[in-house]
């Protein structure tokens, strides 16, 4: 499919196809022409979008061709040589759409999510932001918050000249504000797991040396992604590896045998192994059946972390680390106890992802303006009664430019709206 935005729109459908656009929104069939040469180049199905009612907002045309690689370069060659046409940069048509007002910026944003989405989950919860459902609370938080902020500021500045602005509207506004406070604290309560979801789980896979780190990553990957050889220290940088498991997506991380050594390069990937599980959503902890005593110390939350004793099919399972928490058997050459292993993990990721479905807030960007704003109201409403007012409204504005980078709905001008609507100032 090709798309072209903009004012110049209907002229390049007309030098394709030497007619006028269709009836918006009904398909015709139409053959597509070089304008300059006039030769055929496809035939294909023209969709017309008007402006305002198209993606952009603007004029709208999708030639939907077939779609050899030889199609594809012909038409683009002969729009090039059109007049004021030139190839959309990357995410143009959103960026447009989020210009023209047809999408706020959290939903744009949601656009490259669902492109990016590799599971049914991440694509569910791509395919609701897409829908504006942050875009609308923010929206309603930073409606209520320029209304107070509106009152305060006619308070402060006219309060003494106008007899129907009224006084401390500061404490008539407070549970309105802490209304609104406890909304975004519920909405940032569930950020990590919106996130979690949206990026992926980090299982990291760490060990001594030859527990059969790399040969575990292996099987549960399907393939051999990670070299398996009887040398330690063969692996040094951290290898990663993409799965999905219960629908959450997962990074399997193959990390560096933990162990002292003299060699420098071997010392780095260590670090960088005991640097990686404590970042991890989940350690999976290998332990070789048949070297019990091979256990190195990882300063990872037992929680954080499931035991996975290897090689079975050697040795059984020793009694000592049959007490040490969550415990899991396998035996990476004969496979067995991988699918219990395998529908284990699926459950942890799916516990750790709970929610993530449906949380509001699912980027660091929308985190930590939310978190600007909920800072403000808590510093507002905790505030004691002998502060200035002129303090606390600047809570109130600071509260409400956060939450609108969300949307991308600033406008220096609202607040004036807001006053001038509620007051009758300067009449």
């Amino acid at each position: 499919m090709l798309r072209i935005s903009g004012p110049r729109a209907r002229t390049a459908l007309e030098a394709l196809t030497g007619k006028a656009p269709p009836p918006e929104r009904r398909a015709t069939l139409r053959i597509l022409r070089d304008p300059r040469s006039g030769e055929a180049i496809d035939q294909g199905l023209v969709l017309w979008f008007a402006a305002p009612r198209s993606y952009t907002g603007e004029d709208m045309v999708e030639l939907h061709h077939h779609g050899g690689a030889a199609v594809a370069r012909a038409l683009a060659d002969a729009l090039a040589g059109l007049p004021g046409l030139r190839p959309a940069g990357p995410g143009e048509f959103t960026r447009r759409a989020f210009l023209n007002g047809k999408l706020d910026l959290a939903a744009a944003e949601a656009v490259a999510d669902i492109v990016a989405a590799t599971t049914r989950a991440q694509l569910r919860q791509a395919l609701r932001q897409s829908e504006g459902v942050l875009g609308r609370a923010c929206a309603r938080w930073r409606g209520r918050l320029l209304e107070a902020l509106a009152r305060v500021e006619a308070e402060l500045d006219f309060a003494d000249e106008e007899a129907d602005v009224g006084h401390d509207q500061l404490a008539a506004l407070r549970p309105l504000l802490a209304e609104v406070h406890t909304e975004i604290r519920a909405a940032l309560a569930s950020a990590e797991r919106g996130a979690r979801l949206r990026e992926g789980i980090v299982v990291a896979v760490v060990g001594a040396p030859n527990v059969g780190k790399s040969s575990l990553v292996n099987r549960l990957a399907g393939r051999d992604v990670a070299i398996v050889t009887p040398i330690p220290g063969t692996t040094r940088d951290p290898i990663e590896v993409a799965l999905e498991l219960g629908g959450v997506p997962v990074t399997l991380v193959d990390t560096a045998g933990l162990r002292d050594s003299d060699d420098p390069v071997e010392r780095e990937g260590v670090a960088r192994a005991r640097a990686r599980a404590g970042v991890a959503d989940l350690c999976l902890l290998v332990i070789d059946a048949s070297r019990p005593e091979a256990v190195p110390e990882l300063a990872v939350p037992a929680e954080d972390r499931l035991v996975v004793v290897n090689k079975i099919d050697l040795a059984p399972v020793p009694a000592a680390v049959a007490g040490c928490g969550d415990v899991l058997a396998v035996s990476c050459r004969t496979g067995a106890g991988l699918e219990a292993l395998i529908e284990r993990l699926a459950a942890l990721a799916a516990e750790r992802c709970a929610g993530g479905e449906s949380a509001l807030v699912t980027r660091a960007r929308h985190r930590d303006a939310l978190a600007e704003a909920e800072a403000a109201l808590a510093r507002l409403l905790s505030a004691p009664a002998h502060i200035e007012p002129v303090l606390l409204a600047e809570e109130l504005r600071t509260a409400a430019w956060a939450i609108g980078r969300v949307s991308g709905r600033v406008d220096v001008d609202e607040l004036l709206d807001e006053i001038f609507a509620r007051f009758c100032i300067g009449k």
